[in-house]
């Protein structure tokens, strides 16, 4: 190639480039700082897909409200970062804040809101809840502790693909963690498509976490103590029913809290794992221990009718390790005749002889 060529090409290449225009850089990732004083709903609300607004520690009053895709909101450490709730929250302007939450995360059926992470703080003393999401996809908890709200710790609805991870939950007035198809509708349960909840310690709620009319999860490697009770899986009438999924490998011991009755449900004490209107869910190595009480819900691992007779149906409760459970170890107290209890090591059954 000559030099006349050369000169040609570069030409030629420098023409292209003017007509189509230089292409528009990719947003780089940022990560927004926020002090304690500083509004951390200021620095959500600038923020952008893929970024990071990262909380220093200190103690934040105010409560944040992501809409915001692919953002991951972050504390330096549970314990360090902490939220509660501003000093009027009811004149606050953030949405979340007068719903008495701490972080809210909010998408929509149609749009659900996709990627978020919220880890590593501490949301404590909210009204309501202390981190409540709906119409997600693909959200993460991780290392948060969210302790002393007035209903759940971490709740959420209408949502997909969760990962609520190495979680403290502590002291809630209801569940430390609650998942459930919706929270203002009657329907069908839903299909979480893989939700997760592992590694979590509930301590000291009324119930440690509650799966409500949701299908396709897993409760694996939790550790639950100190609650009224520890595990509970709720269906009831509604079509689809819930179930298809799998409570594995929790840790569920000394569950003795005494909670009263609800107009839903009798008083709460002493009850481990517990399944009522609830279908093709797996209960397998669990250790459970020393789970005492004299209500109806009472015992290490229990199935039971819904609210509203609906029966547990074919579900598989076999390999756990069940001691010191008080009426019984294990309590099949429903009218199915098709659940099946096989090689679970316990003393005491009800009916006798399932152990």
């Amino acid at each position: 190639m000559n030099k006349r060529h050369v000169t040609l090409l570069a030409c030629t290449a420098v023409a292209v480039a003017a007509g189509l225009g230089a292409a528009p850089s990719a947003h780089q990732p940022t990560v927004h700082r926020v002090q304690p004083g500083q509004s951390i709903q200021k620095a959500v609300d600038a923020a952008k897909p893929g970024d990071t607004v990262l909380l220093s520690p200190g103690t934040y009053r105010q409560s944040v409200d992501v809409k915001v895709a692919d953002l991951t909101l972050r504390g330096n450490g549970a314990g360090r970062t902490v939220l509660v709730p501003a000093a009027d929250a009811a004149e606050s302007e953030n949405a979340c804040a007068k719903a008495g939450n701490g972080i809210c995360v909010t998408g929509t059926d149609k749009s659900p809101l996709q990627g978020v992470t919220v880890r590593s703080l501490t949301v404590r003393g909210f009204t309501e809840n202390g981190l409540w999401a709906t119409g997600t996809d693909g959200l993460r908890v991780e290392q948060v502790t969210a302790e002393k709200n007035g209903q759940w710790g971490i709740a959420e609805e209408r949502s997909v693909h969760s990962v609520l991870s190495h979680n403290l939950v502590r002291d809630n007035g209801d569940a430390g963690l609650f998942v459930a198809n919706t929270v203002d509708t009657e329907e069908g349960a839903r299909d979480a498509e893989g939700t997760v909840i592992r590694y979590n310690r509930m301590d000291g709620n009324r119930v440690g976490v509650t799966v409500r009319r949701l299908r396709n999860l897993t409760v694996d490697h939790n550790e639950a103590t100190g609650n009224c009770a520890a595990v509970f899986v709720v269906g009831d009438e509604t079509e689809p029913r819930a179930g298809d999924l799998r409570v594995t490998r929790n840790y569920v011991h000394t569950n003795n809290k005494y909670c009263p009755k609800t107009p839903r449900l009798p008083f709460l004490q002493g009850s481990g794992i517990v399944l009522t209107g609830t279908e093709e869910a797996l209960v397998a190595y669990n250790r459970v221990e020393d789970n005492k009480g004299t209500s109806p819900l009472s015992g290490g691992i229990v199935l039971f009718k819904s609210l509203v007779g609906v029966p547990s149906e074919r579900n598989d409760i076999r390999d756990n390790l069940l001691t010191g459970n008080s009426p019984a170890d294990l309590a099949d107290r429903d009218t199915a005749e098709n659940n099946t209890f096989s090689r679970n090591t316990c003393t005491l059954s009800e009916p006798a002889g399932m152990c």
